[in-house]
């Protein structure tokens, strides 16, 4: 068994874990480590996108009571026929963007130099973000208390803010998350839909990702299928702690110290790459 294999598995099925619901880009992440371990060939690509729903099924668990709630009383309450309609208004945006020019993006923007550029970015407008939640909370004007207050109008804001993180280094979770914060939702609010909004995209881009493998399969060993299963879990428990951990840190702390980390290893990669330190693929 190819023991180094595998502790490559293990390391980015945690960095897929930790990353997938901080705004700070898993895809961004994956891209990077997966280059500096030398994983970002066919078969690193196809692993990536199987390791992607060890995270969502981590939603999936730590929700389960929401998602059972909703999906049981969709008939009957308003209010989960709200919800449901929300994710699917909040999910098209960014799917059929990503159905269009995903392949494009791929091309020209998944590659170390352009990620890390994202990764400052991103951390400026999170502080523009944490400018006008401050002003918000200060104001008492949110009329959104939970996810259930949602409006469609609202979901589709999210929705069209999530399109920007189809820029690998800007982050789902970050895009969904600030870009909620900016039309005026409550932090806490806006967390928890960016991770019930986590399920069906996510989760309908790893099915997409799957048929085509399907039709195009990449060739697997008996190691990297072992790889796979242990990314697999090590994304899952990862992730299970970071939702939990991040659901009583937005209670009472603000995203400042993400765009702080953003800016010092966006320009990490930035400085290393120029200094010829690492040599980053293009």
């Amino acid at each position: 068994m190819d023991l180094i294999l595998l502790a490559k598995a293990v390391v980015l099925g945690v960095v897929e874990g930790l990353t997938e619901f901080l705004p700070i880009s898993s895809t961004g992440h994956l891209i990077l480590v997966g280059d500096l371990l030398n994983f970002n060939d066919e078969r690193g690509k196809a692993f990536e996108v199987i390791i992607q729903f060890g995270a969502i099924l981590a939603v999936c668990w730590e929700f389960r009571e929401k998602l059972w709630k909703v999906a049981s009383t969709a008939r009957t309450s308003a209010t989960s026929r709200r919800f449901i309609l929300n994710l699917l208004i909040a999910s098209i945006p960014a799917m059929g963007l990503a159905f269009i020019f995903g392949k494009h993006i791929k091309v020209v923007l998944f590659a170390p130099i352009p990620v890390a550029s994202a990764f400052i970015v991103g951390a400026l407008i999170i502080f523009w973000a944490e400018r006008r939640q401050a002003k918000l909370v200060h104001s008492g004007k949110s009329y959104i208390q939970s996810v259930d207050d949602l409006t469609p109008l609202d979901a589709l804001k999210v929705g069209l803010a999530q399109c920007a993180a189809l820029i690998p280094g800007t982050s789902r979770s970050g895009a969904t998350i600030i870009g909620g914060m900016l039309f005026g939702l409550p932090r806490a609010v806006a967390t928890e839909f960016s991770f019930f909004l986590a399920i069906p995209v996510i989760g309908g881009a790893t099915v997409y990702e799957l048929l085509k493998l399907w039709k195009n399969p990449v060739p697997l060993s008996g190691d990297f299928v072992w790889a796979i299963v242990i990314g697999f879990i090590a994304a899952f428990i990862s992730a299970f702690i970071c939702v939990r951990w991040l659901i009583h840190y937005v209670a009472g702390h603000n995203f400042i110290p993400f765009a702080w980390y953003r800016i010092v290893f966006g320009v990490l990669v930035l400085l290393s790459a120029c200094s010829g330190l690492v040599a980053w693929s293009h």
